[in-house]
């Protein structure tokens, strides 16, 4: 120690310690390590105030871009647009609802069915019954007997006609459609179809050659009356083989509605079968 008191060692010493600081430097503040410590401070900073920049921006992108929703995709081709029921409307001309030349049919309700001969097997739909009965009473009166053979046949039993006979004669489908319609596709099955045959005339019973009776020409120059047509004429529009002991009731919407698609197909370039 001096005479003034104080250490001989410098004050800067590393050995010395906080009480051998003067007291009038005790209390200020140490700015050095703040000084090395301020570039850090100014590069965290900027790094901040980038990421906050960034993802405020990002933020913002995502909130105002236009989101892809199902309004905002490009419309589709006139090739790529499937209309509601196309095949339905389509089948003007096409055999999506066909098969081997037979359009599909819905089956009768047996609530709608009536009796049309004496034996009590043959049916019709009531409205179809009443007119056929009535066109039978005009043509008895014209001396012609119309004699009804087939009317309503369900989907069942048209199976067991078309594949049961099909088996016995050993046919390929596409023979045995040349007689009969598949299961499904019959107009037996709407409860509108009828086979027709003359009474005076048995032997002609659903062939060709009943164009040439009484019957046949009656109901050519009168069944219109009664709202019936033939199905199946000559080079019809299905394709489907000569039937003119065939004939259908068209007298009210749901039995015109039924059969339109076979009035509208355009014509088939083969005759291919028969219901």
């Amino acid at each position: 120690m001096n005479k003034a008191g104080f250490s001989d060692e410098p004050q800067n010493s590393l050995a010395a310690s906080s009480d051998d600081i003067p007291v009038a430097l005790r209390d200020l503040p140490d700015v050095t390590p703040n000084a090395r410590l301020q570039p850090l401070v100014l590069l965290i900073g900027g790094v901040s105030v980038f990421v906050v920049l960034a993802v405020t921006s990002g933020f913002l992108f995502f909130i105002t871009s236009p989101k892809k929703t199902v309004d905002s995709q490009p419309a589709p081709t006139t090739s790529q647009v499937q209309t509601p029921n196309s095949d339905i409307s389509a089948n003007q001309g096409s055999d999506r609802d066909t098969v081997l030349g037979h359009l599909i049919y819905a089956e009768a309700p047996e609530s709608e069915l009536v009796v049309i001969s004496t034996n009590g097997r043959i049916r019709m739909r009531k409205g179809a019954a009443e007119k056929f009965q009535a066109m039978q009473q005009a043509a008895r009166s014209a001396g012609v007997i119309l004699v009804p053979i087939s009317g309503f046949r369900s989907v069942k039993e048209q199976e067991q006609l078309f594949f049961g006979v099909s088996a016995q004669r050993n046919q390929t489908p596409a023979q045995r459609a040349a007689l009969s319609a598949p299961p499904g596709h019959s107009e037996h099955h709407t409860g509108y179809a009828v086979d027709i045959g003359d009474g005076a005339a048995p032997a002609t019973n659903l062939q060709a050659n009943f164009e040439n009776t009484k019957a046949y020409k009656w109901l050519q120059a009168n069944a219109a009356r009664f709202s019936f047509e033939i199905s199946f004429p000559e080079n019809n529009p299905q394709g489907v083989s000569y039937e003119p002991w065939h004939w259908r009731f068209v007298g009210d919407r749901n039995s015109l509605e039924t059969f339109y698609k076979a009035k509208n197909l355009k014509p088939s370039p083969t005759t291919q079968s028969t219901p």
